[in-house]
């Protein structure tokens, strides 16, 4: 994510900024997240780490996959690409928040900037 921390991201809350650090060491079920935060000294409850990702989730900020074990099945959780996703959704923030005008003026924005800060934001992009 460039160096920046997550918890910079103004669309995340402090508790999902922790949780998404703590699956920034890879996959994990609720059960891991918790753990995970516990070891940095996070106490919370195993309710609201499976809240807190499932909100995660509807935001696109992870994938799932289901997973057998003991007793059933269970939720294992990903982070997805931040950065990209989370361009994404400041891009789509803008249309939904100012219609054509935001876009007419993001784009004006846009071409304001440098040739090699362009294709940054494009690579970041996956354009």
């Amino acid at each position: 994510m460039n160096g920046r921390p997550l918890e910079s991201a103004p669309m995340l809350g402090s508790l999902e900024s922790e949780v998404m650090g703590a699956l920034q060491g890879g996959e994990g079920s609720a059960r891991d997240v918790r753990s995970r935060l516990k070891l940095r000294g996070v106490e919370v409850a195993y309710t609201t780490v499976a809240t807190i990702l499932s909100r995660l989730y509807a935001k696109r900020l992870v994938r799932r996959r289901r997973e057998t074990c003991r007793g059933g099945s269970r939720f294992v959780y990903r982070p997805v690409d931040f950065e990209r996703q989370y361009l994404r959704n400041i891009l789509k923030g803008v249309v939904e928040l100012f219609g054509p005008a935001g876009v007419v003026h993001l784009s004006e924005e846009l071409d304001k900037i440098q040739p090699s800060d362009e294709r940054k934001l494009r690579r970041r992009l996956g354009l």
